[in-house]
């Protein structure tokens, strides 16, 4: 990775942040919780993968509809966000794998 990846990494970065910065307020309250909870539980590709991305995207049709976000999601934040990685390998799955003594 040269220099280059890294200034570009960074560019789209700042360029998520702003458009989520952009969502209505409790879009932006529920997509940090989401953020969080997928740092800590969610797919090993999540930085370089499609999914945050894709959840900005789908908060932002939502909010031009004029729909609340729970009424996108629900009101359990984390069964959607389990809902959304169900198919993907995790840390979890990772450690799991280690410890059974399976690369």
């Amino acid at each position: 990775m040269g220099i280059q990846d890294i200034i570009e990494g960074k560019k789209q970065w700042r360029a998520h942040v702003a458009r989520v910065k952009a969502l209505p307020p409790d879009y932006r309250i529920v997509y940090r919780e989401m953020q969080k909870y997928l740092f800590k539980v969610g797919p090993i590709d999540l930085a370089d993968g499609p999914l945050l991305s894709g959840i900005v995207d789908f908060f932002e049709e939502g909010a031009a509809t004029g729909r609340g976000v729970r009424q996108l999601i629900g009101t359990d934040v984390a069964a959607f966000a389990d809902e959304l990685i169900k198919d993907s390998r995790t840390y979890a799955d990772l450690c799991q794998e280690s410890v059974a003594g399976r690369p």
